[in-house]
C-alpha cells in the first residue's frame, strides 16, 4: 500500500504525520477518560406523578 518512494514524497510525508498526530490524540483522550470518575446518571430517577 505504501511503498517507500511514497513516504519519501511530502505526501506521504504529511500522511505519516497525520497518522501519528491521531493516534496521539487518540491515546491522550483515552488516558483522560481512565482517570476519569464514572458518573451515575441513572442512580436518582426524576419522579412524577400523573393526575
Amino acid at each position: 500500500m505504501f511503498d517507500r518512494q511514497f513516504l519519501q514524497s511530502k505526501l506521504g510525508q504529511a500522511s505519516v504525520i497525520s497518522f501519528a498526530a491521531m493516534l496521539a490524540l487518540n491515546v491522550f483522550a483515552l488516558s483522560s477518560q481512565l482517570h476519569a470518575v464514572p458518573t451515575a446518571y441513572a442512580s436518582a430517577p426524576t419522579m412524577v406523578e400523573l393526575a
